[in-house]
């Protein structure tokens, strides 16, 4: 269940009240009289099944309360009531197959937000990835994946080709180019570094490195692996299982590419230089075109379930 608390002007609380009513799968509906303070007006009450909760929010939207006033969400973890299972069996579909597109919106937004917070994740990882790189260690590959922060403009990108909202498309993708540029930038330096301190040396480079050489040599098995991690980390964000990200960061090879074009770059071997940066183009392509496929799907399946007759059941009032 959702829960959501509604501050409206006075004089449509009676409007507000309606479109929650109307809604399939709303119920625990309460009205606070006066109580806003800041901005004035009445507080409206309810929870709604997640399945639903789209179309409230839309609804709500549509209806201009995030202007004259406030909407906010938050999930409720536990729910002891009948009402609130009556809500949630009247429900179209499945809670965890409901995509809240206003919070994936908000969330992927807050995600693709160039900063240096993100800058500075990015550029440790890919520096982490380049000791990987230079000692094939797979282990601080994986550990670069799991810290490089960019699945969150991919997200972003993806979720705005659907949604249809270019500002995302440009934030997320300025968040993208100027981020790994910034992060390829300062991991050159950083190989510079090591090697004055004599930590790094060309024949690291040179070497066959049978655990990380995949890294610089992309096949359509890369593009393949991106594909699926891109179906998978959607999924994990659009469902609210955010763990399964972790598993998303650590199947695709983004930040150790772009790792390892830096150092190879630094080092004048423009071979691995462009074998990395096809990589890294690889598993962008791939994780974006399979977010918007995803998302599309998602968007075609949830409009199919609510045109079900179930869907479009009489609206009761909550209880």
């Amino acid at each position: 269940m959702l829960h959501l608390r509604v501050i409206c002007p006075s004089d449509r609380t009676d409007e507000v009240v309606r479109l929650v009513e109307e809604t399939v799968g709303t119920t625990h509906l309460a009205v606070l009289t006066g109580a806003a303070r800041k901005p004035s007006g009445d507080i409206v009450l309810c929870d709604v099944a997640r399945e639903a909760g789209d179309v409230l929010l839309a609804r709500l939207r549509a209806a201009g309360l995030d202007r004259s006033g406030s909407i906010a969400v938050e999930n409720v973890d536990l729910t002891l009531s009948r009402s609130a299972d009556a809500a949630e069996e009247a429900a179209p579909g499945e809670a965890a197959d409901a995509v809240l597109w206003e919070h994936l919106a908000e969330a992927t937004h807050e995600e693709s937000t160039l900063s240096a917070t993100y800058v500075a994740f990015l550029a440790v990882a890919t520096m982490l990835a380049a000791c990987g790189v230079m000692l094939d260690n797979a282990i601080l590959i994986v550990g670069a994946m799991a810290v490089g922060p960019e699945f969150g403009p991919l997200a972003g990108i993806s979720t705005a080709l659907v949604q249809r909202a270019p500002a995302l498309v440009w934030r997320s993708l300025t968040a993208l180019v100027v981020g790994f540029a910034a992060a390829m930038l300062l991991t050159a330096g950083f190989s510079g570094l090591m090697a004055w301190c004599g930590l790094f040396e060309r024949s690291m480079v040179e070497a066959d490195r049978p655990n990380t050489a995949f890294i610089w040599q992309p096949d359509w098995m890369s593009f393949v692996v991106a594909f699926l991690a891109g179906i998978a980390g959607t999924l994990s964000l659009t469902s609210a299982k955010s763990g399964a990200l972790i598993g998303v960061a650590i199947s695709v090879t983004t930040v150790p590419a772009a790792a390892n074009a830096a150092v190879a770059f630094s080092y004048q071997d423009y071979a691995q230089t462009w074998g990395s940066t096809g990589q890294l183009f690889a598993n962008l392509g791939g994780i974006v075109l399979a977010g918007t496929l995803t998302l599309l799907a998602q968007k075609l399946f949830w409009a199919a379930v609510r045109r079900r007759p179930s869907a479009t059941r009489r609206p009761r009032r909550a209880g």
